[in-house]
């Protein structure tokens, strides 16, 4: 019985993922359309668009590690719980 859900789930997921992946695609080539303008504003019809550099700061594990032992960097340390879906196709044809 569960077959029978599954597998449309699986199939309508498998849609989605390959529909979200081409979509992630021709979003990255616009993104560096606008950066490659390098204007700070962009109008449009329907919306506008700003392009603005920040600064973020991040942890320099290999300074870090000159600094702490590894066991005080591993005290630092926490387990996190990542749940994965993949896709495998089957290479079915018609």
């Amino acid at each position: 019985m569960t077959m029978n859900i599954t597998i449309p789930l699986a199939d309508r997921y498998a849609a989605a993922k390959a529909a979200a992946d081409a979509a992630i695609a021709a979003l990255d080539a616009l993104k560096a359309e606008v950066k490659a303008l390098g204007m700070p504003t962009l109008h449009g019809i329907t919306c506008d668009i700003t392009l603005s550099l920040s600064e973020q700061y991040r942890i320099d594990n290999k300074a870090l590690q000159q600094f702490l032992t590894d066991e005080q960097i591993n005290s630092c340390r926490k387990p996190i719980l990542v749940e994965t879906i993949r896709v495998k196709a089957k290479g079915l044809t018609e």
